[in-house]
C-alpha cells in the first residue's frame, strides 16, 4: 500500500443521509407484521447493527437463520420502498465529497446495511462517482463495532488504515474505527447520539455537520502537510 495515498471512509445511514426515520417505520411495521413491540429507544440501542445481531435480539432468539435472513429482506423491502419517494443528502457532504475528490484522496463506503440499499442511495443521491469501493452487510462476517468493514474498504482502496479518516455518527462505528487503528470523526447532525458519546467511543473530531469540516480537517487529522 502506498504510503502517499489517503482516504475517507463513510457510513451511510446517519452520515451521508438521514433515511433514520424511514428505517424506524420499517422497524416498527416489521414489528407490527410479528405482533412484536419496537420502541424508539430499541431503535437508537441498535442503530449501526447488522439485521442478522438486530431481529434475534429484539424479535427472539428462536427464529432460524433461514428466518432472520427473510425478516430482514422483508424489513430492507419496506424501507426501500419509503426510501424511494426521495432521499437527500445531509448538510455539506457534497462539498466534502467534491472536495476530498479533488484534493486526490480516496473515498469509499463502509456500511451495515445491505447493498441493495446502498445502491439505492448512491444512485438517488447520485453520489457513486465519488467511491472508489463499497463494503455492505454482505461483505462481513462481524459487524461494527469490530473493524471488519472498514478495513474492507480501506484494502478495497489500497490505502493503510492508519491513513484512513472514518465518517460516523454511531458510537459503534467510532469505535470500529480506533479499532481498526483509523482517525473518526462523529456528526451529531442526525441527533440519535450526542457528541459525549462520540467522545466517549474515541472520536477524534465531533462535529454538528460537515459542514464545519474542511478538506484541510482530514490532512490535519491525519498529519499530511497543507
Amino acid at each position: 500500500m502506498a504510503n502517499h495515498t489517503w482516504a475517507v471512509l463513510w457510513d451511510v445511514d446517519g452520515t451521508l443521509v438521514d433515511t433514520a426515520e424511514l428505517h424506524f417505520q420499517a422497524w416498527c411495521a416489521l414489528a407490527r407484521e410479528l405482533s412484536k413491540p419496537f420502541t424508539r429507544a430499541d431503535f437508537a440501542g441498535t442503530f449501526g447493527w447488522r439485521n442478522p445481531e438486530i431481529i434475534p435480539l429484539l424479535f427472539g432468539t428462536h427464529h432460524g437463520l433461514d428466518e432472520v435472513h427473510r425478516l430482514g429482506d422483508r424489513k430492507e423491502d419496506l424501507y426501500r420502498a419509503e426510501a424511494m419517494k426521495g432521499v437527500g443528502l445531509l448538510p455539506g457532504v457534497l462539498a466534502m465529497l467534491a472536495g476530498l475528490a479533488d484534493a486526490g484522496g480516496k473515498q469509499a463506503v463502509g456500511s451495515s446495511a445491505p447493498r441493495k440499499n446502498l445502491d439505492l442511495i448512491l444512485d438517488m443521491t447520485r453520489t457513486a462517482r465519488f467511491f472508489g469501493g463499497v463494503v455492505s452487510m454482505e461483505d462481513v462476517s462481524r459487524g461494527k463495532p469490530d473493524p471488519m468493514v472498514f478495513l474492507m474498504a480501506a484494502e478495497k482502496l489500497g490505502v493503510s488504515p492508519a491513513r484512513c479518516v472514518v465518517m460516523e455518527d454511531a458510537p459503534v462505528g467510532v469505535q470500529a474505527a480506533k479499532a481498526g487503528g483509523m482517525k473518526a470523526v462523529g456528526i451529531t447532525f442526525v441527533g440519535h447520539h450526542p457528541a459525549e458519546k462520540l467522545h466517549g467511543a474515541g472520536a477524534d473530531l465531533v462535529v454538528h455537520s460537515l459542514e464545519h469540516v474542511g478538506v484541510g480537517t482530514i490532512r490535519a487529522l491525519l498529519g499530511i502537510a497543507p
